[in-house]
C-alpha cells in the first residue's frame, strides 16, 4: 500500500466517523449541558480517552478475533502490527466471512433511517418510501434471504456471517431505542439526576454509536492499525464539535443523510468485495467524500436561501 492510498484511505475514516457520529454528538451536547462544569469537564477527557482507546480501539481487534478465534486474544493483537505472510493469508481468508456480515449490518442501518425514521427528506422518493415503513422488515428480510443464497454456494461461513451481521443490527437498535427512552427521562428530570448516571449514559450511547464507525471502517481497510488512526481522530473531532460548534453542524440539516446514504455505498462496497469483486483502495474514500459533500453543499445552499 503506498503513501498516498494509506493518506486516502486515512481521510476517508476520519470523514466517515465525524459525519456519522452527529447525532452522538447532538445527544452528547443535550445531556451535558444539565451537567456540572466538572462533570462536563471530566466527561470530555476522560470520555474521550474510553471512546477512542477502550471502545473505537479494542472493537476492531475483537471483530478480527471473531472471524480468526484460531489467531487467540493475543494473536490479534500482534497479527495486526505483523508483517508475517501466514498471519496476512489467515486474515484475507476470513475477509469475506467479516465483509459480507458488516455489509449486512451496514444496509440494514441503512434501510431503518430510509424507511422508519424521521428525517429532512434530501432526495426525491424519500418521503414516499418512508410513508411505506411497514415494509421495512419485509425489505431487510428479503435481503438477507438473498444474501445467504448466494453467500452458501461460495461458503457456508459467509452465509453465517450475514446472519451475524443482521443479529448484530437488531441487538444495537434495541439499545438505540432504550437509549433514546433514556435521554427523555434524562432532559425531562435533570436535576432528579446525579452527574455520574448521566456519564454512564453517555459512555453507553458512546459504545452504542461506536459499532456503526468501526463495522464501517472496514470497507476502507482491513488494517487495524489504519482503523484505529482515522477513527481515533474521528472521535477527537466529535468530541471538539460536542464543545464548540454543536449548534453551528445542527444547522447543516442534511448532514445525516449523507452519512446514512455513505452507510449504504459502504455496505454494498463490503458485501461485493465478499463475493470477490475487486474494489479499488481509493473508490472508498472517494465515493464517501462525494456523498458527504454534496449533502453538505445542499445544506449550505439551504442556509444561504434562509438567510
Amino acid at each position: 500500500m503506498d503513501i498516498f492510498s494509506i493518506v486516502l484511505i486515512v481521510f476517508g475514516l476520519i470523514l466517515f466517523e465525524t459525519v456519522s457520529s452527529i447525532d452522538n454528538a447532538v445527544i452528547n451536547a443535550q445531556v451535558l449541558s444539565t451537567m456540572s462544569a466538572k462533570a462536563r469537564r471530566w466527561f470530555l477527557v476522560w470520555g474521550l480517552l474510553i471512546a477512542v482507546f477502550l471502545l473505537r480501539g479494542l472493537l476492531p481487534f475483537a471483530i478480527v478475533w471473531i472471524t480468526n478465534p484460531s489467531l487467540g486474544p493475543v494473536g490479534v493483537f500482534t497479527a495486526a502490527f505483523s508483517s508475517d505472510p501466514k498471519v496476512h493469508e489467515a486474515v484475507e481468508l476470513s475477509a469475506p466471512i467479516l465483509l459480507v456480515g458488516g455489509g449486512t449490518f451496514l444496509i440494514f442501518l441503512f434501510f431503518h433511517w430510509l424507511f422508519l425514521e424521521q428525517k429532512k427528506f434530501g432526495l426525491r422518493g424519500e418521503r414516499f418510501i418512508q410513508s411505506l415503513g411497514v415494509w421495512f422488515y419485509a425489505t431487510v428480510s428479503m435481503t438477507l434471504a438473498v444474501i445467504v443464497w448466494f453467500a452458501l454456494a461460495v461458503n457456508p461461513l459467509m452465509a453465517f456471517g450475514a446472519v451475524v451481521g443482521s443479529t448484530a443490527f437488531f441487538i444495537t437498535h434495541g439499545f438505540k431505542e432504550n437509549a433514546e427512552q433514556a435521554e427523555r427521562g434524562l432532559l425531562k428530570n435533570s436535576q432528579a439526576r446525579s452527574d455520574i448516571s448521566k456519564i454512564l449514559y453517555l459512555e453507553v450511547i458512546d459504545a452504542t454509536f461506536s459499532i456503526d464507525g468501526v463495522v464501517g471502517a472496514f470497507a476502507f481497510t482491513l488494517s487495524v492499525p489504519l482503523i484505529l488512526l482515522g477513527n481515533g481522530i474521528g472521535a477527537f473531532v466529535v468530541r471538539e464539535v460536542t464543545m464548540h460548534n454543536i449548534e453551528r453542524i445542527k444547522k447543516y440539516a442534511y448532514l445525516k443523510n449523507g452519512a446514512m446514504y455513505s452507510i449504504f455505498f459502504l455496505g454494498m462496497i463490503m458485501i461485493l468485495d465478499s463475493f470477490g469483486f475487486h474494489i479499488p483502495e481509493w473508490f472508498t474514500p472517494v465515493i464517501t467524500a462525494i456523498v458527504i459533500g454534496y449533502f453538505f453543499l445542499k445544506s449550505r445552499s439551504e442556509l444561504r436561501v434562509k438567510a
